[in-house]
């Protein structure tokens, strides 16, 4: 089964702990150096450093950004410089990063979403927001390391639960702001983030930490049963009073190999044809079971419910197929329990040949049936109609029982 990041954010997050959090886990320091080098040399000067230290007895990397000439850190104390870039500019610089094409991606989204949400704050266009501490040369060597070092460890589910927050005011950009700032509390409800707060003073979660905590989600709980493959801890540079750190994990789901799932999606815009290949490639591909079922979804669009069990082994499996023969561009998945007969296979023979029977009992409940295929075979082989042969099986059943 694919890996599951965790972001674990009961000490708060932000996009220097993010970045320390995912190299304590494994990723690649050569990539992020790679990228964080094409970046630096766009600018004034930067360097960087990864280093192990504690908060509070808590071990783990720190991720920190030297700036040269006049800016000055933000992430971690809000400062003042006059670095004003649209996300326009933020795209060019991005363009110019040496990276993967999928980290490219994810730090765009990373910045779009801290743009609609200050655009939403300040009550402009997205083209038209400043971008004042996010702008920073600190600000996009935490996105472009976190996107790097997503992709490096090859992360496609991430897991983000409640993100804890202090309380009183921070300075910034804007002058002094309540905690959660504006673009804090725009991210988490437009991309559904549960806060929690806590009787701490300052700010806990930035807008680039819950930023890239919002483009990486995919999941809002964990697996039921699940083995952490490794553990990172990132630590922040504020003083709390308690300990300051972002918790990763690599999880890897350990389902009851005898769980049953059902996986369902509304599609509206496959055509029957591409629906009836899905169903022939789900079954080709170890899917116990699937059916279509009509319904009318929003606009009174006519559609149809594809439904799906599967084992838990083949989840993924089956997951994979629909988003590959289908339009749709998401699943819902649950597990599933069920009353199951005990099954027997026989075999009857009759006077013109022999027959595969299911039969299945359930306390004194008990029923045999043909199988299908057999039947047909016979048939086909006979000329007989299936009925004639199904009348024939069961008076042997019966002969057989008596």
């Amino acid at each position: 089964m694919s890996k599951i990041l965790y972001l674990e954010g009961s000490c708060g997050i932000s996009g220097d702990m993010t970045v320390a959090a995912l190299l304590d886990l494994g990723a690649s320091r050569a990539k992020l150096d790679t990228a964080l080098q094409s970046l630096a040399a766009q600018g004034d000067g930067f360097s960087w450093s990864v280093s192990r230290k504690n908060s509070y007895s808590i071990a783990g990397s720190d991720f920190d950004v030297h700036l040269h000439h006049h800016e000055q850190p933000h992430e971690e104390g809000y400062h003042h410089h006059h670095h004003h870039r649209h996300l326009a500019d933020i795209e060019q610089i991005i363009a110019r990063v040496e990276m993967p094409d999928r980290a490219r991606t994810l730090a765009l989204r990373i910045f779009t979403i801290v743009a609609e949400a200050e655009a939403h704050a300040h009550g402009c266009a997205v083209n038209e927001v400043h971008f004042h501490e996010i702008g920073a040369w600190d600000s996009l060597a935490d996105i472009i390391g976190a996107a790097v070092l997503v992709d490096d460890l090859g992360i496609n589910d991430c897991v983000v639960t409640a993100l804890t927050e202090g309380e009183g005011t921070v300075q910034c950009q804007h002058g002094e702001l309540p905690v959660p700032v504006p673009a804090v509390l725009r991210i988490a409800q437009t991309h559904a983030i549960p806060l929690r707060r806590r009787a701490v003073r300052g700010e806990m979660v930035t807008p680039t930490g819950i930023a890239i905590a919002a483009a990486l989600r995919t999941l809002s709980t964990l697996p039921e049963q699940y083995r952490v493959l490794q553990t990172g801890i990132g630590l922040g540079k504020r003083d709390f009073g308690r300990a300051n750190f972002l918790r990763a994990m690599l999880l890897e789901p350990d389902a009851d190999p005898e769980q049953i799932f059902e996986v369902a999606a509304n599609i509206d815009d496959s055509t029957p044809e591409e629906l009836g290949f899905l169903m022939e490639e789900l079954f080709r591909r170890g899917a116990r079971d699937v059916w279509f079922t009509s319904c009318v979804m929003k606009k009174n669009r006519p559609a149809t419910v594809l439904s799906v069990l599967v084992d838990s082994a083949l989840l993924n499996t089956v997951e994979d197929t629909i988003l590959l023969h289908s339009s749709t561009i998401g699943l819902r998945r649950h597990p599933v329990q069920r009353t199951t007969m005990l099954r027997e296979m026989r075999e009857i023979t009759l006077p013109y040949g022999t027959v595969r029977v299911k039969c299945v009992t359930h306390g004194d409940i008990s029923r045999c049936y043909p199988e299908y295929e057999s039947l047909r075979s016979l048939a086909l082989a006979t000329g007989r109609p299936l009925r004639s042969i199904r009348e024939d099986i069961a008076a042997a059943l019966r002969s057989q029982t008596l």
